[in-house]
């Protein structure tokens, strides 16, 4: 009997870790996300961790590459709703836009962290921060983001001035050239990034504030692939009731969260106006919270 192929004994071993019991004739899925501009993004073993966790609940075999073209939040967007390659899911933080055009798994993958928002600011600027207490003692001074993420929009809601940039790295460059006062990172980032980016360009994380505003970041697949998004869907919530999403969770994230001293920041809460209405926040299974010790 000949022995087998090399490329059936690469597909016997996806197909049996991925998911167990399938059957070898049944076929692969790609899942292709769009490789970030950012050269490293601390959220992406997480992410991608919680994805492989999903998908192995599932009934289906799937298998994961990067798209291998860097690309923007809005090119990666665009080319998922549209159909233009052959990426078929992202994450992001949601707007109703995006789930008006995008199949969305309405599960936040972060338990709404990526709403708690510390600031990077300059060294020199430290005891002006400590000073402020309130909304309207930050409106006096400058945010950076980047043009097209949905956080622009949310500061500007909420009265805060803000100054877009259309690179994610010459943000650091212009809080340190002072173009900006401040650049808000969520919890998820903001220490690696320190790391990276800001020590470099005496930029340091201003104590005691936190800003907060209700989000969520999901998976967005392509409208063409409605069977991965509820295999996305019925492998998270399978990963919840026996919490295995939220050991995950506490893995990646407890020390960070212990070592930014969450619980004993000042939290001043922003609207977001981008929120959509199907949002889950009546599950707080889902949710993270800031006041209790992790």
């Amino acid at each position: 009997m000949p022995s087998p192929s090399p490329m059936l004994n690469r597909r016997s071993l996806l197909l049996s870790l991925l998911a167990p019991g399938v059957l070898l004739a049944q076929p692969v899925t790609r899942v292709v996300y769009p490789e970030h501009e950012v050269f490293h993004d601390p959220q992406l073993p997480y992410i991608l961790d919680v994805l492989r966790l999903a998908l192995s609940h599932g009934p289906n075999a799937y298998e994961v590459h990067a798209s291998g073209t860097a690309m923007t939040q809005g090119r990666g967007l665009r080319e998922l709703e549209f159909g233009r390659s052959d990426i078929n899911l992202l994450w992001s933080m949601t707007s109703r836009a995006r789930e008006k055009t995008l199949l969305t798994v309405r599960i936040p993958l972060d338990r709404g962290i990526l709403g708690w928002r510390l600031l990077l600011v300059r060294a020199d600027d430290l005891e002006r921060f400590a000073r402020i207490r309130s909304l309207d003692a930050l409106r006096k001074l400058q945010a950076g983001q980047m043009h097209d993420w949905p956080d622009t929009e949310i500061l500007r809601h909420n009265g805060l001035p803000v100054g877009t940039a259309s690179m994610y790295e010459k943000l650091f460059r212009m809080l340190a050239r002072s173009r900006i006062d401040y650049f808000p990172r969520s919890v998820m980032e903001i220490e690696d990034e320190l790391q990276r980016y800001g020590r470099p360009l005496d930029l340091v994380i201003a104590p005691r504030l936190m800003l907060r505003y209700p989000t969520a970041n999901y998976f967005f697949v392509s409208p063409r692939f409605p069977q991965l998004a509820e295999d996305l869907r019925l492998g998270l919530e399978k990963a919840i009731a026996e919490r295995s999403l939220q050991a995950l969770f506490a893995q990646h994230f407890r020390a960070l969260l212990q070592r930014m001293d969450i619980m004993h920041r000042q939290v001043l809460r922003l609207d977001n106006p981008l929120l959509p209405p199907e949002t889950p926040l009546q599950r707080p299974e889902l949710w993270a919270d800031p006041s209790i010790a992790f």
